[in-house]
Formats: C-alpha cells, structure tokens, sequence
C-alpha cells in the first residue's frame, strides 16, 4: 500500500464518523482549530490531506495508522506494492539506466 492510499482511508473513515452521525464537520474544524470550509474540502479530496492534518485527525478519532490496514494489507510481504506495477522499483530502474548512460 502506498501513502496516498493511506491517507485515502484517513479520509474515508472521517467521511464514515460524519456520515454515520458521530461528528460533523463544523466539531471537526473547532476541534482542529481550522475552518468549516477547510475541512468539508479535504473530505471532498478538492484539498490535498496533508500528512500532518492526517496525524491530527487520526488523534482525534483515537486510532492508529494500524487501524487503517486490511488483515490483506498486513500480509503482504514488506516492499511489496499492491498494485501489478511496483512504482519503486521503476523509478529505480530508470534512474539507474541514467547513470549508465551518463558515464
């Protein structure tokens, strides 16, 4: 799993504490000492979820990163990426194949 797919589900379960009634955005906000706005934005994904605001909300909601990962998700040998292209890997790869040009 990647970063970004982690912070997908910070937003996901603070989307499921508003939608089932637990909180709502304006506590949010008060609560994190940022805007109403701010807020409804990051759980729309038209502001980016900063790593930051993600250890704060996952504060409030009193849950550890763990809590985000699947039973899948913790089986998966370490480095590898969920997905069929490993973008690590290729990154490396090409960075590498620069090298070897240059010299």
């Amino acid at each position: 799993m990647g970063f970004r797919q982690l912070l997908d589900r910070v937003r996901e379960r603070l989307r499921e504490q508003v939608r089932n009634g637990h909180l709502t955005e304006r506590e949010l906000a008060r609560r994190l000492a940022l805007s109403q706005p701010h807020i409804h934005n990051v759980l729309k994904g038209e502001r980016i979820l900063t790593p930051d605001l993600a250890d704060l909300i996952l504060s409030f909601l009193g849950i550890d990163v763990l809590d985000l990962l699947s039973t899948e998700d913790l089986r998966r040998p370490p480095g590898r990426a969920a997905s069929s292209g490993n973008r690590a890997a290729t990154v490396r790869e090409r960075s590498g194949n620069r090298m070897e040009q240059s010299r």
